[in-house]
């Protein structure tokens, strides 16, 4: 029962001693902090860099180019707006030799809203960087996905980047990873890091296992005919409640949990369209050039006749933040009510 940024340290871990991870970087990404949200304690290869997210890209790409591995992470997805260009020039690599030089390079940088985080640390950032051609990107919703994807990513020979939802860092998951103790508490015993004096500390990893996630591959997580919801990260679970809800008053939902924002698992999509006819897309990204709009251009341009209802999107506002006050963040990105309404208004509007 890891909780995500568990899932996420134990893959970094695993990366080091069996995928020739090199480096794992960032803001306090080292000792003795470990991370903001914890998810790099004890890793042998972690080390702190300046305050410098052009610093942090530009180093991951010399060391790729050098034949590392490096993994390094941008504290905050807000902040991933200082390097597009160089992002950008990252996704040219492979492409631009025809595959002549690869570029395994991972950036992992919390995503999205949840602790009220107000204007610079609550941004959702998978819109922008879906429009970085050369990229993968990824962004799971619970512990067991998050190991999966991760080493799905260390193991890619193209530039990955890893989107963690901030509001589920300490979700657990009741699905165990390959070698994860059964007991959370003697897990965390293992390897988190005790508070305060830390000098000596190592932590006692389990034997974990290779578990990989294909990148580009959805999960259908909840099976209906009312309707096909996708969904990803923070606002997964809560479409996952919705459902379960909404199947007392007898209407199911396919739920897919989309995991790969690009590539992403169209496949999986049409089929669930084709079966149900209805389609609503969710996600805390602002409103306005979101992926979910992208998607909803391929369902009409692909399934317009096969469509019995208008398709439709809950997205967040398009505000440039999010307030610290509670009442905006709540008001600003989708919540249980709004999903469940969404959803309701979906599995109920006459053919």
């Amino acid at each position: 029962m890891a909780n995500m940024a568990q899932a996420v340290r134990m893959a970094l871990h695993y990366g080091e001693k069996h995928l020739g991870v090199t480096d794992v970087f960032g803001e306090d990404v080292g000792p003795p902090l470990g991370g903001v949200f914890t998810a790099t304690q004890g890793l042998k290869t972690a080390w702190n860099t300046p305050l410098d997210e052009r610093g942090i890209i530009g180093t991951a790409m010399g060391i790729a180019y050098a034949g590392g591995r490096p993994v390094c992470e941008i504290q905050f997805c807000d902040y991933a707006f200082n390097v597009l260009d160089m992002f950008k020039i990252a996704g040219n690599q492979r492409w631009a030799s025809g595959g002549g030089f690869d570029m395994p390079l991972v950036v992992m940088t919390p995503n999205g809203a949840g602790i009220r985080g107000s204007l610079y640390h609550s941004h959702s950032f998978e819109s922008w960087a879906s429009r970085l051609a050369g990229w993968k990107v990824v962004m799971p919703s619970n512990a067991r996905d998050a190991y999966g994807l991760m080493l799905a990513a260390i193991k890619d020979p193209n530039p990955v980047l890893v989107l963690l939802p901030k509001a589920l860092l300490r979700a657990k998951d009741p699905r165990l990873i390959p070698g994860e103790p059964a007991d959370p508490d003697e897990l965390g015993r293992m390897i988190d890091a005790p508070v305060g004096d830390r000098t000596g500390w190592e932590p006692n990893w389990p034997e974990l296992e290779d578990y990989t996630i294909p990148i580009g591959t959805a999960e259908r997580v909840r099976e209906g005919a009312s309707g096909t919801v996708i969904s990803y990260g923070r606002t997964l679970p809560l479409c996952v409640q919705a459902a379960d809800e909404l199947a007392h008053r007898n209407h199911a939902f396919d739920v897919i949990d989309l995991r790969s924002i690009f590539p992403y698992d169209w496949e999986l999509i049409s089929r669930s369209v084709l079966k149900t006819g209805r389609v609503l897309i969710v996600n805390e990204d602002t409103e306005v050039t979101n992926f979910g709009e992208h998607l909803l251009r391929r369902v009409v341009d692909e399934h317009f006749y096969d469509l019995v209802v208008r398709p439709r999107t809950l997205m967040g506002k398009h505000v440039p933040g999010i307030g610290m006050n509670q009442n905006y963040e709540l008001n600003s990105v989708p919540q249980l009510g709004d999903i469940r309404a969404a959803m309701w208004a979906l599995a109920t509007e006459a053919a």
